[in-house]
């Protein structure tokens, strides 16, 4: 139940923790959207429900910032309080640039207790989908390869950096998406937008036939465009995928990795992205 800390007269409850350990080394085109899917599928969409989720180890270590920021963002869709990755020089040259701070070290102890421990070996996992209706019914690409789609979305908090831009646009490569699919890209930050547009990839997208859209949360938040009819499917880089979340009540939302969504959106039907 984690412990209370007093504060004056204020009085504060501090979450337990898990540890969750990753190794091995992902395969060709399989990253952190697939490790935090498998994850939430592990521990359930209530399994770490007024816990912190604190993500180590090599592969966790060896993560840029936005692979980070992936797996932290979607703790909270198993109940978390918080997802933590201790910093080290990888979150201190992302600051750096953006503010004035003297680096710490923010560690565990080394005789920590937790709630509990996991270990995961990303040797072999595969491309994880999260089918309707919830996060944590995650499966490999696999199990669900070929189910039609009628919308693919690429952005969101969890996945609208241009590092997940950058990964979809080396799947699509020189081709163009299925003009049976609605492609909609958006950036998650003005910042991202920018950087993504001076990489040039915007023009490639649009060229490609996707809608890219202002900075902003999109069909994630069931508001603006995107928004799907009454048994339409969409495969989404997003973080939530219940009922309603993206339209109606009866339209399906399956969860996925840039590089998973991006070789759907070409092929018209989910797709692994290893064999596009």
């Amino acid at each position: 139940m984690g412990f209370v800390l007093k504060f004056g007269a204020l009085y504060f409850r501090v979450p337990e923790s898990i540890r969750a350990e990753v190794t091995g080394k992902f395969q060709h085109r399989v990253g952190a959207k697939d490790l935090i899917l498998a994850i939430a599928a592990d521990l359930g969409a209530d399994g770490a429900t007024y816990q912190a989720i604190e993500f180590c180890g090599k592969t966790v270590e060896s993560l840029d910032m936005p692979g980070r920021m992936t797996c932290c963002n979607m703790a909270i869709e198993m109940g978390a309080k918080t997802g933590i990755v201790a910093p080290d020089t990888v979150t201190w040259d992302y600051i750096k640039d953006r503010r004035k701070m003297k680096p710490f070290a923010l560690n565990s102890d080394p005789d920590a207790t937790y709630a509990s421990q996991r270990s995961y070996d990303v040797q072999k996992l595969e491309p994880q989908v999260a089918t309707p209706h919830n996060v944590d019914q995650g499966v490999s690409v696999g199990k669900v390869e070929g189910t039609h789609i009628d919308q693919v979305f690429i952005g969101s908090c969890t996945n609208g950096r241009l590092e997940d831009f950058k990964e979809a646009a080396e799947v699509l490569g020189s081709r163009t998406f299925s003009d049976k699919v609605r492609v909609i890209i958006i950036p998650s930050s003005r910042d991202e937008y920018l950087k993504t547009l001076r990489a040039g990839l915007i023009e490639r997208f649009v060229t490609a036939g996707a809608l890219v859209g202002a900075p902003s949360c999109g069909p994630c938040m069931g508001g603006a465009y995107g928004l799907l009819a009454p048994g339409e499917v969409s495969l989404s880089t997003s973080n939530r995928n219940f009922r309603g979340r993206q339209g109606s009540t009866e339209a399906f939302v399956y969860l996925c990795s840039p590089a998973t969504a991006a070789a759907s959106a070409i092929t018209g039907k989910i797709t692994d992205p290893r064999e596009v």
